[in-house]
């Protein structure tokens, strides 16, 4: 009998000590390590972790803190609703209400504005702006009780970097309700959080939390999964809105598993290029609104300023009489704006042509030569071509296909497209003109910048009324016809 007990308290023991090996890129268990991950199909993606008996389950600890902030919040938990079959019909159906975040750009993005108990996914490149975007939003609501969690920088640096961005505004000692925790331990966060009550938690970044519950270091795949899962039920028990913001691997993804992305209700990414002026906030999911919306910001030495109309400020330059450059009426999101695209075509130092493309598709690139080779018969085989979108932004509206062919063949042939001209249409591998969606938003964008022609595709002439727009629009079903009405 004694020996039995001494074999139990022994495995118990060994049982702590669990080896398991999970993929990086979709968090893929398994109990032996496999070259081939069955669920992504991503070789040498499995790693090591040890993992112990209870890091399935929520610590003791996080659950009581857990309840005690649903007490204090006076929030109904949602665990109410879970285990029971409904009938759909017995299901309210109601907006959920929107927290305005004094951010137009924002607000558009996360669908009207942040949900209460959502958890929402920040990421972007190292400098690009995440952390000023979010502690410039948090700073413009002093309704809100707002509790900003930094696990990288200091105290001090959060300090200094709010007087800069708020040097244009009155004193932050009149802001009582934004509250600074630096700390990396998930168990002791939450332990402020419940002290605190706070209507709005900023974690920055999710990569650089841990909990006790799991045997490996901040930013691994156990850590970000387990941390993010116990804030993801805290945000949908309490009610408090959580917002993650989390790092951008080389290869331009969200780093940590894949089900990062699955277990948080809005994932957003800041964009742009750290040379340029502007940035771009696209939402990639959301299922409190559509993923077609889209934030254009301009950073400046106090900050993030938004941009209500980029078309005035992407155009500002005036490049009359230069060969290589095409206006296009672009649309990214639901947004219409118009772009300006720089081409430069020289003869080939080298014995191979450079294919380059700066904010364009370098695959659309070859084939849109290549159709200007073969359907138009200009011959590019021993040219280089560079291709620069103004402004550092990267459209992937098929609409820019015609500008593209204009600003390449006007550098090819050293003649200037004339002031006034701009135009949108997809071009196909027949040399074909392809029609391109809301074509009505194109027209008025170009025409309230004081356009005066505008190249687009035949076939959206059907059901357009001409009438109702000033400037002039020339339909053209081939290349060749838009080449022709620009070069004559």
């Amino acid at each position: 009998m004694a020996y039995s007990v001494i074999f139990c308290i022994f495995a118990v023991d060994m049982a702590k000590d669990k080896t398991m090996y999970v993929c990086e890129n979709c968090g893929q268990e398994s109990a032996k390590w496999i070259g081939k991950c069955p669920s992504c199909g991503q070789w040498n993606t499995f790693k090591e972790i040890k993992v112990p008996v209870s890091a399935s389950a929520s610590s003791p600890k996080l659950g009581e803190v857990r309840k005690g902030l649903n007490r204090g919040t006076g929030i109904q938990s949602s665990a109410a609703n879970t285990g029971r079959v409904l009938r759909l019909r017995d299901i309210s159906a109601h907006d959920d209400p929107r927290i305005d975040m004094h951010d137009d750009e924002l607000n558009r993005v996360l669908g009207g504005g942040l949900v209460p108990g959502s958890i929402v996914l920040l990421g972007g490149e190292p400098g690009i702006g995440k952390s000023t975007l979010s502690l410039q939003t948090m700073l413009n609501l002093p309704e809100k009780k707002v509790l900003y969690v930094s696990g990288e920088e200091s105290a001090h640096q959060l300090k200094m970097r709010a007087e800069r961005l708020t040097s244009h505004l009155p004193p932050l000692a009149s802001n009582e309700n934004f509250l600074i925790l630096c700390e990396n331990s998930l168990e002791a966060i939450f332990d402020h959080i419940k002290e605190v009550q706070p209507d709005l938690i900023i974690i920055d970044s999710i990569q650089t939390i841990a909990t006790e519950d799991v045997e490996s270091s901040a930013g691994s795949i156990a850590q970000v999964r387990e941390c993010a899962s116990a804030l993801l039920r805290f945000a949908k028990t309490s009610g408090v809105p959580v917002i993650l913001i989390g790092h951008i691997t080389k290869e331009g993804t969200l780093a940590g598993p894949k089900i990062l992305e699955h277990i948080v209700d809005t994932v957003i990414q800041f964009e742009g290029d750290q040379h340029y002026m502007y940035r771009i906030l696209r939402s990639i999911k959301n299922r409190f609104g559509s993923t077609s919306e889209l934030g254009i910001y301009e950073m400046q030495q106090t900050g993030l300023r938004q941009v209500s109309n980029p078309s005035e400020l992407l155009l500002t330059e005036d490049h009359d009489g230069l060969s290589g450059v095409a206006i296009s009426s672009a649309i990214e999101g639901v947004r219409p704006f118009l772009v300006e695209t720089q081409a430069l075509v020289s003869s080939a130092a080298y014995g191979t042509p450079q294919r380059s493309a700066t904010g364009f598709d370098q695959r659309r690139l070859n084939m849109l030569l290549a159709v200007l080779e073969k359907r138009v018969g200009f011959k590019l085989m021993q040219k280089d071509v560079f291709l620069n979108i103004a402004g550092g932004l990267r459209v992937t509206d098929m609409a820019m296909d015609l500008s593209v062919i204009a600003a390449v063949l006007s550098s090819n042939v050293d003649t200037p497209i004339e002031s006034g001209w701009c135009m949108a249409g997809e071009v196909g591998l027949s040399g074909e003109v392809r029609p391109v969606a809301r074509i009505e938003q194109r027209i008025s964008e170009a025409e309230k910048l004081g356009f005066s022609h505008i190249i687009i595709p035949k076939y959206n002439l059907s059901g357009l009324n001409r009438k109702k727009f000033n400037i002039e629009l020339v339909p053209v079903r081939k290349v060749e016809e838009a080449l022709r009405a620009l070069f004559g």
